[in-house]
């Protein structure tokens, strides 16, 4: 009998100092900034451990004490003496990572859990290893972000620049370890991983299919505590 495969580890991008959500950064790390009471880590686990996530990772440079106190141990974290960017922080932190592929997910948006399985859908998108699955939001579902849009969708779901429907990259991927075969040590984006693979044409997307929030300054703090209230 075949063992039930387990969900893939989720790697939390927690080490940014969130410039834009002074003041309350400047004494709280921006990862446990609460939206109604909630810190903004755990809303994006609660998403994640709705679709079976069990297994989580993170990276912490400011205030990293702090998010260390708030699990208690609960959560693997990889300090980071220096800020290594989004992508030199989980090249750090794949030794902790025991799936393959994982998901990598920002920590400053989220949904509601039970509005939607994106994270599921992402897995069954994924065809070869090759490829690296973004989540991705249609405009118009989209609370705190100011940008018309990151990418565009095709109509067979490739990610492309400028040809098919606009959408933002709802801070969800869906990638191998081998993608940071050939990457710098240090300090550097995950954009490097996600331009090669759409030079590729490997770069694909899964549409999330409920309202997603992006806490990125206090103006979207309060309008996303406004929609949340209703």
């Amino acid at each position: 009998m075949e063992k039930p495969v387990r969900f893939p580890d989720v790697m939390l991008l927690a080490a940014g100092h969130g410039m834009r959500l002074r003041p309350l950064t400047e004494t709280i790390p921006k990862p446990l900034v609460p939206v109604l009471g909630v810190p903004l880590i755990e809303r994006v686990m609660a998403a994640a451990r709705h679709e079976g996530a069990t297994r989580f990772v993170a990276n912490a440079h400011y205030r990293a004490d702090q998010l260390l106190a708030h699990f208690g141990g609960l959560l693997k974290v990889n300090r980071e003496p220096e800020l290594l960017e989004t992508g030199g922080g989980v090249k750090a932190a794949l030794p902790m990572l025991v799936s393959d592929p994982f998901f990598v997910m920002n920590t400053d948006a989220f949904w509601l859990p039970g509005a939607d399985r994106p994270l599921s859908r992402m897995l069954a998108r994924r065809e070869t290893e090759d490829q690296i699955v973004l989540l991705c939001v249609q405009p118009g579902r989209a609370t705190g972000f100011a940008r018309s849009h990151d990418f565009c969708l095709d109509p067979h779901g490739r990610v492309t620049r400028d040809w098919g429907a606009p959408v933002i990259y709802a801070g969800v991927a869906l990638l191998g370890k081998d993608h940071f075969a050939e990457t710098p040590d240090g300090p550097f984006s995950l954009n490097l991983l996600l331009d090669k693979a759409l030079e590729d044409e490997n770069l694909v997307g899964m549409v999330l299919d409920t309202p997603w929030f992006h806490v990125g300054d206090v103006g979207a703090l309060a309008e996303t505590e406004r929609i949340l209230s209703a």
